[in-house]
């Protein structure tokens, strides 16, 4: 048998074995590693700043930390806390003004009696305590099991910015590429996840921040139902809905119309046309025009819809999967493109 076989048969063998042990971290060292991509520049400039590069990722760990896990760990255990500490005598209230709305709901609904009267005979105080335990139980499981991701993607991020280079370029190396090419790849990708990355952390917050502003001129608590909005609002079509929704039909049954009518318009016009449709590509927009120069440049629509597509297909993390799929398919196109030029030429 020839060397080169045998070394093919032992790669084989050991990829094998490496995904076997390796196939439950996966997805997390996936995210760590595009999470890393994103916020290359943050890194570089840390290292510039203090001249250490154990430091600058120690700091950069510590920041995406409280950036992004602290607020929607906060959610997490909030939520948990509230829907376990439910008492029965609340579910009743609840049971009880729900049916209040839907038999006699307010004037401009009542084209919908019809539907909602059917409603009315199938909700249950047993089914809805049970749902509400279940519900509490399954965001308590979630909590747990987020919490120990978002410790490991913190430590393989931690990783990442510290071997990044190192990793990077013995890749180049191994993979049979030329330095131009592998060159366009990394910088394409890592260009196309900074302006991901940025603006979905923009326009989260932003539109929490008008959310949460509005309800705690309610008297709800604008932090909690806020950050639940800037994550609601990640999901596509319904994300809005899922947060307004329930306010509008809880304050209808306490009888304030107007905070009723009040939430559902702020939430449709300000925050989910104005702010989502409009604002939102023009935030992406403007952070494409700032991070790439003009060969990189991504359509910002691609870039949305990119978002939206992978928050589809895989959940959460497919805001950042689906724009790191795009890119890298994009670039790979751009390499064949390059190459069936020089071959014309040749």
């Amino acid at each position: 048998m020839k060397t080169k076989y045998l070394i093919a048969i032992l790669f084989a063998t050991s990829l094998y074995w490496m995904y076997f042990l390796y196939a439950p971290f996966l997805l997390v060292i996936t995210i760590a590693a595009l999470l890393a991509v994103s916020t290359s520049n943050i890194q570089k400039a840390l290292e510039k700043l203090f001249s250490n590069k154990l430091f600058a990722a120690l700091t950069s760990s510590f920041l995406l930390a409280i950036v992004f896990f602290v607020p929607l760990g906060y959610f997490l255990a909030t939520l948990t806390m509230e829907l376990n500490s439910l008492s029965p005598e609340t579910l009743h209230k609840v049971e009880v003004y729900t049916k209040h709305f839907l038999v006699s709901p307010p004037d401009f609904l009542l084209f919908l009696k019809p539907y909602l009267s059917d409603l009315v005979s199938k909700l249950d105080m047993n089914t809805i305590t049970s749902n509400a335990l279940s519900i509490a139980g399954t965001i308590g499981t979630f909590s747990a099991g987020f919490l120990k991701n978002a410790l490991l993607v913190i430590i393989f991020y931690f990783f990442a910015q510290y071997n990044g280079s190192v990793i990077v370029e013995f890749i180049k190396r191994v993979v049979q590429m030329t330095t131009e090419e592998s060159t366009l790849l990394a910088r394409e990708l890592s260009d196309v996840m900074s302006v991901v990355f940025y603006s979905i952390i923009a326009t989260a917050m932003f539109e929490g921040a008008l959310f949460g502003v509005a309800i705690s001129f309610m008297g709800y608590n604008g932090l909690l139902f806020g950050i639940m909005y800037s994550f609601s609002s990640l999901i596509p079509v319904i994300g809005g809905i899922i947060m307004w929704l329930p306010f509008m039909i809880y304050e209808f049954s306490l009888g304030n119309d107007a905070s009723a009518i009040f939430i559902a318009i702020y939430s449709i016009v300000v925050v989910s046309i104005v702010a989502d449709t409009f604002i939102k590509p023009l935030i992406i927009k403007e952070i494409n025009k700032r991070l790439l120069d003009d060969d990189t440049k991504m359509n910002e629509l691609v870039i949305f819809f990119a978002i939206i597509a992978g928050l589809t297909t895989f959940g959460f993390w497919g805001m950042l999967l689906g724009p790191a799929i795009t890119a890298f398919f994009l670039t790979i196109l751009k390499l064949f493109e390059a190459r069936t030029k020089e071959c014309d030429i040749k």
